[in-house]
């Protein structure tokens, strides 16, 4: 009798971890995804399952050294993407930048910051021609391909080379999430790409306003 119920609780301790780590696996999966379905924005009002952001050091694209700690205090704003992207990239920094020219004050708060995940072709050099195009103050940040890959982890961004890289001629698939993170370094607001600059503007708002 007595074996019988423990076996009866061991099968249901299995059958709750087996829950919880589904559950787990959805949201990276969800995360990972360039066209997941999660909303926009996407506000963190409960502790995640799984951690979004954390250290990193990487070279910005005047070739200074940078890491977390180099943007405390502020708010980032933060896309990942490659300069030789064809359309996704340069829509979603463009809306950015409409967005932040919108908050008016509230944008001398808050860093945009551009994070290569084609670091074999983005050079700072490359970045610095790429960036000026967009919101004065984008810091374009690239690194080694371990750098780049541990950074892509810590915010659960998928990437994948297309093609040969052979003759350099390849493209990268890649999730296309906006993330607004808090003074802290914590996830403040996630943003799909199609979102209205109007709305990531007046979300941003009320997060810093704390009306949200």
């Amino acid at each position: 009798m007595r074996r019988t119920a423990s076996i009866s609780v061991i099968c249901v301790s299995l059958a709750a971890l087996i829950t919880i780590a589904a559950a787990a696996l959805l949201i990276w999966y969800q995360l990972g995804q360039p066209n997941s379905s999660l909303g926009s924005p996407q506000k963190v009002g409960f502790k995640p399952v799984i951690e979004i952001g954390g250290p990193f050091t990487l070279t910005d694209h005047t070739g200074v050294k940078v890491t977390e700690a180099s943007f405390q205090g502020k708010y980032m704003l933060i896309q990942f993407g490659y300069t030789f992207c064809p359309d996704i990239c340069p829509t979603g920094l463009s809306t950015i930048t409409a967005a932040l020219e919108k908050l008016g004050r509230d944008a001398n708060q808050i860093q945009p910051i551009f994070v290569t995940i084609d670091p074999e072709r983005d050079t700072p050099k490359k970045l610095s021609s790429y960036v000026e195009h967009f919101y004065p103050g984008l810091r374009g940040l690239t690194g080694t391909e371990v750098q780049i890959e541990n950074i892509a982890k810590s915010y659960r961004v998928f990437r994948k080379k297309v093609g040969s890289s052979v003759s350099g001629d390849y493209l990268m698939d890649h999730s296309t999430f906006t993330y607004f993170m808090n003074p802290k370094g914590k996830l403040a607001l996630m943003f799909r790409h199609e979102t209205n600059p109007d709305i990531m503007a007046k979300a941003i708002a009320d997060e810093i306003h704390g009306r949200s």
